[in-house]
């Protein structure tokens, strides 16, 4: 039965049009004590009432109104009840500490050419960086998590180099720590005042993916081992690497990003929610 008292966590939310040219918006939100999820419909009208901050991603919400299916895994939402407000990311004062840590990072790239590049890089898209998302929903998924979610990745990697050092170069494990992910700045939008993410659809028509545009630009420059490094990533094809991590002989240092990536998206400040 339907029931005002559950609090939900909101997961995701995005407005697109219907077919007689009308907005709807589809959100889906979670159920913290059971860990099920609830897909909702609000259509025009009900948006129009509401304010686009109520949708940010953490918040605590009750359904006040809506019309549920048989099964109670869908609902066409007519109210809601914010009950408590998630952070939007991480503040100005957190944004400069983390971007000057990255930078201690960048310094101790020892290759001129390579640390240059990646210097570059990062100064010429400092604002962009200071407040994008690591990604819409995954992980890191807020004001600034794209920076937290690159010096996880550092920290890790500087543990696992005091291991590995025979087998990988600092340098270019770093700087592909660094560029992994740096499409992302392009790749996704965030609203800073309601700290909502979308795809960037300009970005979109020119790249296939934020690990295609990494790959390129570090081709382009001749940094061949941090492009495969980034290309291998995402681990598998189907999970968008451009290197798939189960092809034969395969040199060991192209395996490492990947799995610093993967722990820092699933033990790190994972989401908005941990913020708090």
């Amino acid at each position: 039965m339907f029931s005002t008292d559950i609090i939900y966590e909101v997961v995701t939310f995005a407005i697109g049009d219907t077919k007689s040219g009308s907005k709807m918006g589809k959100l889906q939100l979670k159920d913290p004590k059971t860990g099920e999820f609830l897909n909702c419909i609000l259509w025009e009208e009900a948006l129009n009432r509401m304010d686009m901050k109520l949708f940010r991603c953490g918040n605590q919400l009750k359904i006040v109104s809506g019309s549920f299916n048989e099964r109670y895994n869908n609902c066409l939402v007519s109210s809601l009840e914010l009950i408590k407000e998630a952070k939007t990311g991480i503040d100005k004062e957190e944004q400069e500490k983390v971007y000057s840590e990255l930078e201690e990072y960048i310094n101790k790239i020892k290759d001129e050419n390579l640390k240059n590049f990646v210097s570059k890089i990062y100064s010429d898209n400092k604002e962009k960086l200071m407040i994008s998302p690591a990604a819409k929903l995954m992980h890191h998924n807020y004001i600034g998590g794209l920076m937290v979610h690159t010096l996880e990745c550092l920290k890790y990697a500087e543990k696992n180099l005091e291991i590995f050092f025979q087998k990988v170069r600092q340098d270019e494990v770093f700087a592909a720590c660094l560029l992994h992910d740096i499409g992302k700045i392009f790749e996704y939008t965030v609203d800073t005042e309601s700290g909502l993410i979308d795809y960037d659809e300009n970005f979109r028509k020119e790249w296939i993916s934020h690990s295609q545009y990494g790959f390129s630009i570090c081709m382009t420059a001749g940094f061949k081992r941090v492009a495969k490094m980034i290309a291998a990533h995402h681990g598998r094809i189907e999970w968008g690497a451009i290197v798939d991590l189960n092809e034969k002989d395969l040199e060991p240092y192209v395996y490492l990003i990947h799995h610093i990536d993967d722990m820092s998206a699933k033990f790190g400040k994972t989401n908005v929610a941990m913020l708090g």
